[in-house]
């Protein structure tokens, strides 16, 4: 049986090495194991979340909710916006992608991706026959080229894919940049990825009043330590949320995700302790790393941070091997288009794991 044209052609995604993987490539005990791959919340999740995923795990026989209203109207007052103005989804923001794409795209649609950034969406958008055009951050100034994105603007675009901070250069597009992009194109949905926001502490959520064509991605797999849960949900005006409620699968939310989604916004407490403990280690690491040679560390508003390693005299491909040896799993950012062999991409951990890290990293590079 052939696949599809774009399917047979299609590279599949390549993600973090997880603690399982390499516990068993190279006979390492799981739990000494120093994930910084994966941009997770270190901390585990909020403990109200887990009472209440104990308290569902009788019910998972039925059906969950379909239309999450109180989730819903949870996410709208976290988020400070209209309940008209959200949708969520399940598979993290990744389905809140797909959703968009089968709700705007048509086959032969342009979209345009600022490279180095999440190559998630062209991985999604393409299965639908859209085509990506690329625009580039400027990396000696660690900024968006603005003029790379109007360059790419065709009668043919449809999306334009602006991921503030940006993964993985933890950069943040100054809003004023957003608001010209959005004005001077109001039949091009401007999607801004805000799946880091809490670390960084900026928003753009308040320009979904004042822009028809603006939509925001967010997740719980970060800051609100619901990654294995896959919850994610979007931010738009109510027009754009009701063309994407006729297309998003019914039950994509688990009885237990959206139980532990629901008790992880009630948990106050658990969300500012977490930014704070992740702003913290951001630092410790962008201090220590800074005083290593050989390495130069991009500052970051998100909870990783990227490294140029060419001064080092190893690819990115042979220092992750040889972390990994060691127990520490890092980003190989080899596979990020619009970067070469010679960045590694790392994430917070807890103070202790940092510490350790830095003694690893400092004894391989020795």
């Amino acid at each position: 049986m052939k696949a599809r044209k774009i399917v047979d052609e299609m590279d599949s995604y390549v993600p973090g090495k997880s603690q399982d993987e390499i516990a068993q490539d190279f006979n390492l005990n799981k739990e000494d194991i120093i994930k910084l791959g994966s941009n997770e919340n270190p901390w585990g999740p909020s403990p109200k979340a887990m009472e209440a995923i104990k308290r569902e795990i009788n019910s998972i026989n039925r059906y969950p909710e379909s239309q999450l209203g109180e989730l819903v109207l949870q996410i709208a007052e976290y988020s400070g916006v209209d309940d008209s103005q959200v949708i969520v989804g399940g598979d993290g923001a990744d389905e809140i992608i797909d959703v968009l794409a089968k709700t705007f795209i048509d086959a032969g649609d342009e979209f345009i991706v600022p490279l180095p950034s999440y190559m998630y969406y062209e991985y999604l958008l393409m299965q639908y026959g859209a085509k990506p055009v690329y625009a580039r951050w400027d990396l000696e100034k660690n900024e968006l080229n603005v003029n790379s994105i109007y360059d790419a603007i065709t009668d043919k675009t449809k999306m334009i894919f602006l991921c503030s901070p940006n993964n993985p250069t933890g950069t943040l597009i100054d809003k004023e940049v957003l608001v010209d992009i959005a004005s001077k194109n109001p039949e091009i949905l401007i999607v801004i990825d805000e799946a880091y926001f809490e670390y960084s502490e900026v928003t753009n959520k308040d320009l979904i009043n004042d822009f028809n064509n603006i939509f925001i991605i967010r997740t719980m797999s970060k800051v609100l330590g619901l990654a294995g849960m896959r919850i994610g949900y979007g931010l738009a005006c109510p027009e754009i949320i009701e063309y994407m409620r006729r297309i998003k699968p019914v039950f994509s939310l688990t009885r237990l995700s959206f139980a532990a989604a629901l008790n992880t916004f009630k948990d106050t407490e658990y969300i500012e302790e977490s930014i704070k403990k992740g702003i913290e280690s951001r630092q410790y690491l962008y201090d220590e790393i800074s005083k290593i040679d050989g390495l130069y560390v991009f500052p970051s508003k998100s909870n990783f941070m990227l490294i140029d390693i060419r001064d080092t005299g190893f690819t990115a491909g042979q220092l992750a091997l040889e972390l990994m040896k060691k127990g520490v799993i890092v980003r190989d950012c080899t596979s990020f288009k619009g970067l070469d062999e010679y960045w590694i991409r790392i994430s917070i951990c807890t103070l202790e794991e940092d510490k350790r890290f830095i003694e690893i990293l400092k004894e391989v590079l020795a």
